[in-house]
């Protein structure tokens, strides 16, 4: 009897500090997508922000938060975020479950001063949020790239930067513009996917296939691109 209480109290004490790992490992993650959310209702609320009409054709919306230029300098050649997309096989309905992304790279676009740096891209085409959400896309190259125009400079925009497929924005110390960070890929994180859903799946599963709900943690995130681009206007 004693030992059979003893092995209760040992899977108990195993199961407990197994949910504690678990939810420690996915830390970072909520944090970032928790931070993407902010980072997008702010420069949406900013007075030159992303053109509106832009918006409404954006298939998917890339945010990184906080990306710091050291890390392009010194080793780590990489920043981390996560991608939401319209739902829908064409991409025509609500904002849904964001995938986590990597930025890795950069190195041309990637020279504002700032310690720190948000970037927003728009995925304006079904085939570059395709190629995105399946494998590694270098922009400039497997995606045509561009430095998006910003608020009512959008109307002097040339047709090239109006045809790319994916466009660029950056906010570092308070500061909102297109920033070109072609030569950069981006890529799904399929690791801090699985940490943050607790399982494993791909991001043409999440985005794509809708087998996750969105966590608590996309709540702002999602909120603030259905509300200012609930309609995908092609």
């Amino acid at each position: 009897m004693n030992s059979l209480r003893v092995s209760l109290v040992a899977a108990l004490f195993l199961a407990s500090n197994a949910t504690a790992a678990l939810a420690a490992d996915d830390t970072k993650e909520v944090d970032r997508v928790e931070n993407a959310g902010k980072v997008v209702s702010e420069i949406l609320n900013i007075p030159d922000d992303i053109p509106q009409g832009l918006l409404d054709k954006a298939d998917c919306v890339v945010v990184l938060p906080s990306v710091l230029k050291a890390a392009f300098i010194v080793g780590a050649s990489y920043g981390r975020g996560v991608m939401t997309c319209r739902g829908g096989a064409n991409f025509n309905g609500p904002w849904g479950a964001p995938t986590m992304m990597a930025l890795e790279g950069a190195s041309v676009g990637f020279q504002l001063g700032g310690e720190a740096t948000d970037f927003v891209l728009l995925l304006m085409s079904d085939r570059s949020a395709q190629g995105v959400l399946t494998s590694k896309v270098k922009l400039g190259a497997d995606a045509s790239a561009a430095a998006g125009p910003v608020g009512r400079t959008a109307s002097a925009a040339t047709d090239a930067t109006l045809r790319a497929e994916i466009l660029s924005y950056s906010r570092a110390r308070g500061a909102f513009a297109g920033v070109s960070l072609e030569g950069s890929t981006l890529r799904p994180d399929n690791d801090a996917n699985k940490k943050l859903y607790g399982k494993e799946i791909s991001a043409s599963a999440i985005v794509l296939k809708g087998e996750v709900k969105p966590p608590p943690s996309a709540r702002q995130l999602l909120h603030a691109l259905n509300t200012k681009t609930p309609k995908h206007k092609t």
